[in-house]
Order: C-alpha cells, then sequence, then structure tokens
C-alpha cells in the first residue's frame, strides 16, 4: 500500500493501485478500495516497513514483471533497454556494455565521417579561393597585354610627330605630305589592334546606327535627311561600334519641289 500524500497531514489514506497486469482479480482483492484511516497518535505503533513489504510479497507477479509506481501512483515500463528488442528478463551488465560499445562503435565511425566531409569542404574552398585569386591575376595580366599591345602601336606614331616638330620644312606642301604620312600610319596602327573608321561620307543617309547626328542644316544641293558634314568620324573594334560618328544633318524638305519641280509643270 502507497500512502497519498494529498491526504490531510493527521490521517493517511492509500490509493486504489490498478496495476496492467493479467492476474487482476488476485490484485483487485489485495488492494482495490482498500482504504486504511491512520491516526498519528497511534504511528508510533504501526511498523510501515512491515506494511510496505508485505504489499510487495503480495503481489510477486506484478513486480517481477519489471512494472513500477511512479510518484503519482501510475504504472511504468521497467529499465529502458539500449537494445529494444532484448528482453528485460534476459538483460545483464554484459548486454548492456556490448550495447554501449556498439553504439561507441557508430558514434566513432558518425565522428569519422564528419571529419571526413569537414575536410572535403576546406578542400573545396581553398581550391575555390586560390581559382578566384588566379583567375583574377589572369584577368589583369590580360589587361595589361592588352594595353601594352596598344601602346606598343601607337607609340611610333608619337615618335613620328616628335620628329615632325623638330624638322624643317621647305614650304607648307611639304609640311602637309608629313603630316598625311603620319595620319596614314596611325590610321594602318588602329587597324592592327582591331579598330577600323565607320565608312560614311558627306551625303551619305543618316544611319543612327553607327552616327550621332550635332545639329542640322539646309543645304539644297544635298538630299533631305542625308549628312551634310561629318565632325568626328566614328570606329568600329572588330563588329562593336566603338564611337559613334558625329555629324550634321541636312534638312531641305522642299528639295523635290524647288527648281526642277516648277520647271516640269511650266
Amino acid at each position: 500500500m502507497v500512502p497519498d500524500p494529498n491526504m490531510p497531514p493527521d490521517k493517511f489514506r492509500t490509493r486504489d493501485l490498478t496495476p496492467d497486469s493479467s492476474d487482476e482479480d488476485e490484485l483487485d482483492n489485495l488492494v482495490e478500495g482498500s482504504t486504511v484511516e491512520l491516526d498519528l497518535d497511534d504511528a508510533d505503533a504501526i511498523d510501515l516497513q512491515a506494511l510496505a513489504d508485505e504489499a510487495a510479497n503480495a503481489t510477486p507477479e506484478f513486480m517481477a514483471d519489471g512494472d513500477a509506481l511512479d510518484v503519482q501512483g501510475s504504472t511504468a515500463t521497467g529499465p529502458i533497454l539500449l537494445d529494444p528488442e532484448m528482453p528485460a528478463a534476459t538483460a545483464t551488465a554484459e548486454d548492456y556494455e556490448r550495447q554501449l560499445a556498439r553504439l561507441q562503435a557508430q558514434m566513432g565511425e558518425l565522428e569519422k565521417r564528419e571529419a571526413d566531409v569537414l575536410d572535403h569542404y576546406k578542400r573545396l574552398k581553398a581550391e575555390y579561393l586560390n581559382y578566384r585569386d588566379r583567375s583574377a591575376r589572369d584577368t589583369q595580366v590580360a589587361l595589361n597585354q592588352g594595353d601594352r599591345k596598344v601602346l606598343l602601336e601607337i607609340l611610333p606614331v608619337l615618335d613620328n610627330f616628335e620628329r615632325s616638330l623638330g624638322a624643317s620644312y621647305p614650304d607648307m606642301e611639304a609640311f602637309r605630305i608629313g603630316v598625311e604620312l603620319i595620319h596614314k600610319q596611325f590610321v594602318d596602327a588602329l587597324r592592327r589592334i582591331g579598330a577600323e573608321p565607320v565608312t560614311l561620307e558627306v551625303g551619305d543617309p543618316f544611319d543612327a546606327l553607327h552616327s550621332e547626328a550635332l545639329t542640322t542644316l539646309s543645304n539644297p544641293n544635298l538630299p533631305d535627311g542625308s549628312i551634310a558634314a561629318i565632325y568626328e568620324r566614328g570606329y568600329m573594334l572588330r563588329d562593336q561600334l566603338l564611337r559613334p560618328a558625329r555629324v550634321v544633318v541636312n534638312h531641305n524638305p522642299d528639295a523635290d519641289t524647288a527648281p526642277g519641280a516648277e520647271s516640269s509643270d511650266h
């Protein structure tokens, strides 16, 4: 019998025991509905340990099954085994030690796998950082090489300009010929690095894809919407537009009805 801790302090009442056992009839005869009222004045004359021993001996099947009462008086399963398939009656200390050794081996294997994955991650991270730094260096080297190629093509043109400044010309025609030679040299240098001028002449139709209109003027000798003057020539870098040409567009809406149209009417 188990004392009920919720009873008043002057009396104790035993709680009904209803364990989950196949031998319910025998247990019911022992504990169902049995209450014992104890007076505190007679507590010294009662051996509580003897009462507990008597109750334990009276239910040997219930206690042997591994069932026990918790604090609230309800039944609970006996000791929890590491291996649920192992019967409680046959579990020994060596069985627990074997189960513990097996779980420790599994834990060691998982720790080893975790270390391998972490090491693989660190290696991949190091390889990525090395690749990023190497790509940045290669890109910078390529840019430097491109700049070097352009400068090596332009520097000879600068040398010829400096020579022309120190030379003496008999007349302006000789000076003009020298400037034209340097201009040709510079255009050839641009062509070697992939830059070529956009083919555009005065009188050609205005092309908004390769030209930029600065202003308009009226020239009766040119068609309306054509290029009247080229202020800056455009350039292509391989297949892409490097710089659009800056041009002046002719605006002459009366070109079709001026002289020719009036003479035809007469």
